[in-house]
Protein backbone atom coordinates (compact mmCIF):
# COMPACT_ATOMS: atom_id res chain seq x y z
CA UNK A 1 0.00 0.00 0.00
CA UNK A 2 1.16 3.63 -0.66
CA UNK A 3 1.19 6.45 1.35
CA UNK A 4 -2.15 7.55 -0.29
CA UNK A 5 -3.87 4.28 0.65
CA UNK A 6 -2.51 4.65 3.77
CA UNK A 7 -4.40 7.73 4.62
CA UNK A 8 -7.82 6.94 3.00
CA UNK A 9 -7.74 3.93 5.08
CA UNK A 10 -6.94 5.59 8.28
CA UNK A 11 -9.33 8.57 7.78
CA UNK A 12 -12.24 5.63 6.95
CA UNK A 13 -11.47 4.06 10.27
CA UNK A 14 -12.05 7.33 12.22
CA UNK A 15 -15.23 8.49 9.64
CA UNK A 16 -13.14 11.46 8.61
CA UNK A 17 -12.79 13.12 4.89
CA UNK A 18 -9.62 14.00 3.57
CA UNK A 19 -8.42 17.28 2.87
CA UNK A 20 -6.03 17.59 0.06
CA UNK A 21 -3.99 21.32 -0.30
CA UNK A 22 -2.30 22.55 -2.95
CA UNK A 23 0.85 24.53 -3.26
CA UNK A 24 2.81 25.46 -6.25
CA UNK A 25 6.53 24.58 -5.37
CA UNK A 26 8.53 27.91 -5.43
CA UNK A 27 5.57 30.33 -5.29
CA UNK A 28 5.48 33.02 -3.47
CA UNK A 29 9.29 32.04 -3.24
CA UNK A 30 11.21 28.75 -2.51
CA UNK A 31 11.90 29.10 0.84
CA UNK A 32 8.30 30.28 1.71
CA UNK A 33 6.55 27.16 -0.36
CA UNK A 34 8.58 25.23 1.22
CA UNK A 35 7.38 26.62 4.69
CA UNK A 36 4.08 26.44 3.69
CA UNK A 37 4.82 22.73 2.95
CA UNK A 38 6.36 21.85 5.89
CA UNK A 39 3.41 23.30 8.23
CA UNK A 40 0.65 21.89 6.14
CA UNK A 41 0.10 18.61 8.46
CA UNK A 42 -0.15 20.34 11.73
CA UNK A 43 -2.79 22.63 9.88
CA UNK A 44 -4.61 19.21 8.89
CA UNK A 45 -3.51 18.42 5.80
CA UNK A 46 -3.85 15.42 4.86
CA UNK A 47 -2.50 14.82 1.06
CA UNK A 48 -0.10 17.57 -0.08
CA UNK A 49 -0.49 18.19 -3.66
CA UNK A 50 2.69 20.15 -4.82
CA UNK A 51 2.27 21.76 -8.09
CA UNK A 52 5.38 21.32 -10.56
CA UNK A 53 5.54 24.76 -12.42
CA UNK A 54 5.07 24.71 -15.67
CA UNK A 55 4.57 27.67 -18.84
CA UNK A 56 1.49 26.46 -20.58
CA UNK A 57 -0.58 25.10 -17.62
CA UNK A 58 -3.86 24.42 -19.34
CA UNK A 59 -5.84 23.09 -16.56
CA UNK A 60 -5.03 25.92 -14.77
CA UNK A 61 -6.76 29.33 -13.95
CA UNK A 62 -4.74 32.80 -13.50
CA UNK A 63 -4.15 32.82 -9.93
CA UNK A 64 -2.07 29.32 -10.85
CA UNK A 65 -0.78 30.75 -13.70
CA UNK A 66 0.65 33.52 -12.35
CA UNK A 67 1.97 31.25 -9.19
CA UNK A 68 4.17 29.38 -12.00
CA UNK A 69 5.22 32.18 -13.43
CA UNK A 70 6.61 33.50 -10.18
CA UNK A 71 8.18 30.40 -9.38
CA UNK A 72 9.70 30.00 -12.54
CA UNK A 73 10.52 33.50 -12.62
CA UNK A 74 12.43 32.73 -8.82
CA UNK A 75 14.30 29.57 -10.23
CA UNK A 76 12.24 26.49 -9.38
CA UNK A 77 12.72 23.74 -11.51
CA UNK A 78 11.61 20.37 -11.66
CA UNK A 79 14.59 19.08 -9.54
CA UNK A 80 14.37 21.86 -7.07
CA UNK A 81 10.95 20.64 -7.01
CA UNK A 82 11.96 16.91 -5.92
CA UNK A 83 14.69 18.39 -3.64
CA UNK A 84 11.51 20.40 -1.49
CA UNK A 85 9.70 17.28 -1.35
CA UNK A 86 13.07 15.30 -0.62
CA UNK A 87 13.56 17.88 2.47
CA UNK A 88 10.30 17.37 3.43
CA UNK A 89 10.19 13.62 3.90
CA UNK A 90 13.00 14.36 6.47
CA UNK A 91 10.70 15.50 8.99
CA UNK A 92 7.53 13.84 7.84
CA UNK A 93 7.63 9.93 6.44
CA UNK A 94 3.60 9.89 6.86
CA UNK A 95 1.74 12.53 4.67
CA UNK A 96 1.53 11.49 1.19
CA UNK A 97 2.88 14.31 -1.48
CA UNK A 98 0.98 14.08 -4.72
CA UNK A 99 3.04 15.98 -7.59
CA UNK A 100 0.39 17.57 -9.95
CA UNK A 101 1.82 19.27 -13.25
CA UNK A 102 2.29 18.59 -16.95
CA UNK A 103 4.19 16.41 -19.08
CA UNK A 104 6.20 18.43 -20.61
CA UNK A 105 8.69 18.87 -18.32
CA UNK A 106 9.17 15.58 -17.21
CA UNK A 107 9.34 14.12 -20.85
CA UNK A 108 12.02 16.67 -21.08
CA UNK A 109 13.44 15.39 -17.56
CA UNK A 110 13.73 11.77 -19.05
CA UNK A 111 10.34 9.31 -17.70
CA UNK A 112 12.90 6.74 -16.42
CA UNK A 113 15.34 9.54 -14.36
CA UNK A 114 12.08 11.21 -13.22
CA UNK A 115 10.41 8.22 -11.44
CA UNK A 116 13.36 7.15 -9.99
CA UNK A 117 14.11 10.14 -8.28
CA UNK A 118 10.45 11.30 -7.91
CA UNK A 119 10.54 8.06 -5.52
CA UNK A 120 13.58 8.53 -3.85
CA UNK A 121 11.75 12.40 -2.98
CA UNK A 122 9.19 10.65 -1.68
CA UNK A 123 6.90 11.10 -4.05
CA UNK A 124 3.66 9.36 -3.42
CA UNK A 125 1.36 10.04 -6.94
CA UNK A 126 1.41 11.74 -10.09
CA UNK A 127 -1.59 14.05 -11.42
CA UNK A 128 -0.44 14.95 -15.17
CA UNK A 129 -2.94 16.64 -16.47
CA UNK A 130 -2.53 16.23 -20.11
CA UNK A 131 -1.83 12.14 -20.45
CA UNK A 132 -5.22 10.50 -21.50
CA UNK A 133 -5.29 7.30 -21.21
CA UNK A 134 -4.41 6.56 -24.34
CA UNK A 135 -1.22 7.29 -23.55
CA UNK A 136 -0.69 5.18 -20.62
CA UNK A 137 2.67 3.59 -21.63
CA UNK A 138 4.40 6.74 -21.68
CA UNK A 139 3.90 7.14 -17.81
CA UNK A 140 1.30 5.58 -16.18
CA UNK A 141 1.93 2.32 -16.41
CA UNK A 142 6.00 3.02 -15.49
CA UNK A 143 4.52 4.87 -12.61
CA UNK A 144 2.53 2.17 -11.01
CA UNK A 145 5.42 -0.25 -11.15
CA UNK A 146 7.51 2.51 -9.42
CA UNK A 147 5.36 1.88 -6.75
CA UNK A 148 3.77 5.84 -7.61
CA UNK A 149 -0.05 6.36 -7.66
CA UNK A 150 -1.63 7.39 -11.17
CA UNK A 151 -4.12 9.72 -10.59
CA UNK A 152 -6.95 10.64 -13.18
CA UNK A 153 -9.18 13.38 -13.45
CA UNK A 154 -12.85 12.76 -14.08
CA UNK A 155 -15.10 16.11 -15.35
CA UNK A 156 -18.54 17.08 -16.01
CA UNK A 157 -17.77 15.90 -19.45
CA UNK A 158 -17.20 12.64 -18.84
CA UNK A 159 -19.80 10.49 -19.95
CA UNK A 160 -20.71 6.71 -19.15
CA UNK A 161 -18.90 5.58 -22.42
CA UNK A 162 -15.63 7.38 -21.19
CA UNK A 163 -15.39 6.46 -17.84
CA UNK A 164 -14.50 2.96 -17.78
CA UNK A 165 -11.69 4.24 -19.92
CA UNK A 166 -10.54 6.84 -17.64
CA UNK A 167 -10.94 4.91 -14.70
CA UNK A 168 -8.57 2.19 -15.77
CA UNK A 169 -5.12 1.82 -14.41
CA UNK A 170 -6.02 4.56 -12.21
CA UNK A 171 -4.86 4.15 -8.41
CA UNK A 172 -5.09 6.06 -5.10
CA UNK A 173 -8.17 8.25 -5.58
CA UNK A 174 -9.95 9.61 -8.41
CA UNK A 175 -10.21 13.48 -8.80
CA UNK A 176 -13.33 14.76 -9.49
CA UNK A 177 -13.22 18.35 -11.52
CA UNK A 178 -16.49 19.82 -10.29
CA UNK A 179 -16.83 22.70 -12.83
CA UNK A 180 -16.57 23.27 -16.16
CA UNK A 181 -13.26 25.01 -17.02
CA UNK A 182 -10.27 25.72 -15.00
CA UNK A 183 -8.72 26.39 -11.47
CA UNK A 184 -10.30 29.59 -10.07
CA UNK A 185 -13.38 29.78 -12.06
CA UNK A 186 -16.67 29.34 -10.45
CA UNK A 187 -17.81 27.49 -7.57
CA UNK A 188 -18.39 23.80 -7.24
CA UNK A 189 -21.90 22.94 -6.37
CA UNK A 190 -23.20 20.25 -3.88
CA UNK A 191 -26.30 19.96 -5.91
CA UNK A 192 -24.30 18.96 -9.25
CA UNK A 193 -21.90 17.16 -7.90
CA UNK A 194 -23.52 14.31 -6.16
CA UNK A 195 -24.71 12.45 -8.71
CA UNK A 196 -21.54 12.49 -10.33
CA UNK A 197 -19.26 11.46 -7.74
CA UNK A 198 -21.87 8.53 -7.03
CA UNK A 199 -21.84 7.53 -11.06
CA UNK A 200 -18.31 7.75 -10.42
CA UNK A 201 -18.20 5.16 -7.16
CA UNK A 202 -20.27 3.07 -9.16
CA UNK A 203 -17.46 2.14 -11.29
CA UNK A 204 -14.41 2.23 -9.34
CA UNK A 205 -13.65 1.04 -5.23
CA UNK A 206 -10.71 4.29 -5.39
CA UNK A 207 -12.15 6.97 -3.52
CA UNK A 208 -13.50 10.01 -4.84
CA UNK A 209 -11.68 13.52 -3.89
CA UNK A 210 -13.58 16.80 -5.39
CA UNK A 211 -11.34 19.94 -6.62
CA UNK A 212 -11.59 22.70 -8.32
CA UNK A 213 -14.21 25.62 -7.03
CA UNK A 214 -14.05 25.37 -3.33
CA UNK A 215 -12.75 28.43 -1.78
CA UNK A 216 -14.17 28.81 1.60
CA UNK A 217 -14.28 25.99 4.57
CA UNK A 218 -17.82 25.83 4.00
CA UNK A 219 -18.13 24.82 0.44
CA UNK A 220 -15.21 22.38 1.49
CA UNK A 221 -17.82 21.04 4.46
CA UNK A 222 -20.58 20.75 1.80
CA UNK A 223 -18.12 19.12 -0.72
CA UNK A 224 -16.92 16.52 1.63
CA UNK A 225 -20.00 15.64 2.51
CA UNK A 226 -20.94 13.87 -0.65
CA UNK A 227 -17.55 12.73 -1.59
CA UNK A 228 -14.58 10.85 -0.32
CA UNK A 229 -12.53 14.63 0.24
CA UNK A 230 -12.01 18.12 -1.18
CA UNK A 231 -8.90 19.82 -2.80
CA UNK A 232 -8.01 23.30 -2.44
CA UNK A 233 -5.14 25.61 -4.31
CA UNK A 234 -6.35 28.79 -5.34
CA UNK A 235 -7.94 29.89 -2.63
CA UNK A 236 -4.56 29.52 -0.62
CA UNK A 237 -2.85 31.09 -2.94
CA UNK A 238 -4.44 34.15 -2.89
CA UNK A 239 -3.98 34.59 0.50
CA UNK A 240 -0.53 34.95 -0.46
CA UNK A 241 -1.74 37.72 -2.91
CA UNK A 242 -3.37 39.40 -0.17
CA UNK A 243 -0.31 40.33 1.25
CA UNK A 244 -0.33 37.21 4.20
CA UNK A 245 2.29 35.24 5.75
CA UNK A 246 2.60 31.70 6.18
CA UNK A 247 1.34 31.39 9.43
CA UNK A 248 -1.84 33.40 8.49
CA UNK A 249 -2.05 31.50 5.28
CA UNK A 250 -1.71 28.12 7.54
CA UNK A 251 -4.17 29.57 10.04
CA UNK A 252 -7.10 29.93 6.58
CA UNK A 253 -5.89 26.02 5.58
CA UNK A 254 -6.78 24.61 9.25
CA UNK A 255 -10.41 26.28 8.77
CA UNK A 256 -10.43 24.50 5.62
CA UNK A 257 -9.29 21.60 6.92
CA UNK A 258 -11.45 21.41 9.91
CA UNK A 259 -14.70 22.01 7.62
CA UNK A 260 -13.63 18.98 5.69
CA UNK A 261 -12.81 16.86 8.66
CA UNK A 262 -16.12 17.82 10.36
CA UNK A 263 -18.15 17.07 7.04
Amino acid sequence: MTRIDQTFQKLASESKKAFVAYVMAGDPSPEISAELVRGFPSAGVDIIELGLPFTDPMADGLTIQRAGQRALAAGMTLNKTLDMARSFREIDQETPIVLMGYYNPIYSYGVKRFLAEAKDAGIDGLIIVDLPPEEDDELCIPAQVAGLNFIRLATPTTDEIRLPTVLTNTSGFVYYVSIMGITGSGEAQSGDVGPEVARIKAGTDLPVVVGFGINTPEAAKKIASIADGAVVGSAIIEEFNRGKSVAQVLEFVATLAKGVHDA
